[in-house]
């Protein structure tokens, strides 16, 4: 069984194609897209006539919940600012109600049970937490309080924008004997664990944020080698596609003019592939009072000190005028 794996698209529909151009290559007997196929991206109506039809098997991630909750008692904190929410408010004027009725009904989580196989476990973050992921350098009582639920011995999860093929043990006591292993090279560790996962994160489609602009996948094959615990295999890709339509497409389609400051900061990443809005806001915590300081004034600010604009310039592929916009 060879099941393919995407997550993160954010309404790439360049980097998504990219993608499937190689799948096609590959043939896999089931794709799955592990959440978030919609917002950063202004192309979410194109993704969405692109998995709708399919029957591919799609779970929602936090970016579905935004657009979903938006209005709602559910709605996240403050999404009446426009300087803040202004992408999101985009979001919602733009995509069709047909395609947020498609949302509405996909599952937060999967367990996928093919004859022959062992189970599979997926969720955008971590079960009950779509916004909960895994990352490396993270604190590993951590990653055992998110683990500590997966009855399934292989956890597929997203969110973080990042490939990881981690084997994680635990000894039951979520001590520091708990660890990090190569799952490919299992069995040549000493030790004598309680519980063991195997955590895969496929990367990004349309947003990585591992400093590698390519878009990213992963595949999953099945598999009988005792050497791999939870029986299955994963080989990452990534593959090289053309992102000057898709920076062109924040001017053409009025996003980055409507978004603000967040979807200049989107608009960063694809330029990037780096975390610019975690940089952002953690510069800004460490400057202001981020709870009274306007956002724009922040970011004027961040701007100025950092001269973060000069090197997005100097590495835009299309660039256009977005120092018009700062």
């Amino acid at each position: 069984m060879r099941l393919a794996v995407l997550a993160d698209i954010h309404g790439n529909i360049h980097a998504l194609e990219a993608v499937m151009a190689e799948l096609e290559r590959h043939q896999p007997d089931q794709i799955l897209i592990n959440g978030d196929i919609i917002n950063a991206v202004p192309n979410s109506n194109d993704v969405v006539e692109r998995v709708r039809p399919s029957d591919w098997l799609v779970t929602r991630g936090n970016h579905e919940f935004y657009y979903l909750n938006y209005g709602t008692e559910h709605d996240v904190p403050n999404s009446n600012d426009r300087e803040r929410w202004g992408q999101l408010h985009w979001l919602v004027k733009n995509l069709k109600p047909e395609h947020g009725r498609y949302l509405a009904g996909l599952p937060d989580e999967l367990t996928l049970l093919y004859p022959h196989t062992q189970p599979l476990r997926v969720t955008h973050g971590s079960p009950g937490h779509h916004r909960w992921g895994f990352y490396e350098g993270q604190p590993r009582q951590e990653i055992l309080q998110f683990l500590d639920p997966v009855s399934q011995p292989t956890l597929v999860s997203a969110h973080t924008h990042v490939q990881l093929d981690w084997m994680i043990e635990s000894d039951g006591r979520h001590t520091d004997d708990d660890f990090y292993i190569d799952p490919h090279a299992y069995g040549t560790s000493e030790s004598t664990p309680g519980r063991r996962w195997h955590v895969i994160n496929p990367g990004s489609v349309g947003m990585p944020l591992n400093s590698d602009v390519r878009a990213q996948f992963c595949l999953l094959q099945s598999t009988d080698d005792p050497a791999v615990w939870g029986g299955w295999q994963a080989t990452h890709y990534r593959i090289p596609y053309d992102r000057r339509p898709v920076l062109e497409s924040y001017f053409t389609s009025g996003m980055l003019e409507q978004g603000g400051v967040i979807s200049i900061l989107f608009y960063w990443e694809i330029v990037t592939a780096d975390r610019e809005i975690s940089l952002f806001f953690h510069w800004a915590e460490a400057h202001f009072d981020t709870k009274q300081t306007p956002l724009r004034e922040m970011f004027n600010a961040y701007v100025q000190a950092t001269a973060r604009d000069q090197y997005i310039l100097e590495h835009d592929p299309y660039k256009g005028q977005l120092k018009a916009i700062i």
